[in-house]
C-alpha cells in the first residue's frame, strides 16, 4: 500500500539480500529494488523496500507491480555504486523525552509494595516491621508484599510500620480509615 507521501519521494535504487531456502536447495540471492524511506529505530535501522512483484488484474491480465515491505539494514539492504543516498527520505530516533520537573524535584519513584522484617524477641509470638522495599531496614531479598497482604500483616498487633520509609504514613489512613486524619 502505498501513500501520497510517498508517491512524492522519488525512490533510489538499493540491493535487497532474500533469504536463503535451504529446503529448496536456493542459495541467498539479490534483488534490485527501489529504496522508500530509512527509519532509525531503538534496535537499529530499517529501510522502506519496493520489490519488484506482478498483481492479476480483474480482467485475468497480469502487470508490473511494487511490493512495498520493510527490511532490517544492513542484514537486509545492500548500496547500488554510484548511488547517491543522501535524498532518501530519514527518520532518526527521535530524541528521549527531557525528564519532567516534577521527577527532577522528587527524584525516581521508589518500588511498589512493602516488605516485612521478622523480629523475634525471646519468647511470645514473632513480631515484625513493614518496610518500603527500598527502606535502608528492609531486609534484603524478602518477597514483596501486594497492598491486600501489606494491610493484612499491618493488622497484626505484633507488627510495626516503619517510619523512616513512610511506611507508617502510607498504609496507617487505609487501616484506621481517613475520617480519622481529617478529623470528619
Amino acid at each position: 500500500m502505498t501513500t501520497s507521501s510517498d508517491d512524492a519521494a522519488r525512490p533510489v535504487p538499493v540491493r535487497v539480500v532474500l533469504p536463503a531456502d535451504p529446503l529448496l536447495g536456493q542459495p541467498e540471492q539479490e534483488v534490485v529494488a527501489r529504496l522508500w524511506r530509512r527509519r532509525q529505530t531503538g534496535t537499529g535501522w530499517v529501510y522502506l523496500v519496493g520489490l519488484p512483484s506482478y498483481r492479476v488484474l480483474e480482467n485475468g491480465g497480469v502487470e508490473a507491480a511494487e511490493y512495498r515491505v520493510w527490511v532490517r539494514a544492513p542484514d537486509h539492504v545492500r548500496p547500488v555504486d554510484g548511488v547517491d543516498y543522501d535524498q532518501v527520505p530519514t527518520e532518526p530516533l527521535p530524541p528521549a523525552p527531557p525528564t519532567s520537573v516534577v521527577r527532577e524535584i522528587l527524584g525516581e519513584r521508589r518500588p511498589s509494595g512493602w516488605v516485612l522484617a521478622k523480629v523475634r524477641e525471646g519468647r511470645g509470638p514473632a513480631r515484625g516491621v513493614l518496610h518500603a522495599p527500598d527502606c535502608e531496614e528492609a531486609p534484603p531479598g524478602a518477597p514483596l508484599l501486594d497492598l491486600e497482604r501489606a494491610l493484612n500483616v499491618a493488622e497484626n498487633p505484633g507488627t510495626r510500620l516503619c517510619t523512616v520509609c513512610g511506611c507508617a504514613q502510607e498504609l496507617t489512613p487505609m487501616l484506621s480509615g481517613f475520617d480519622r486524619i481529617t478529623g470528619s
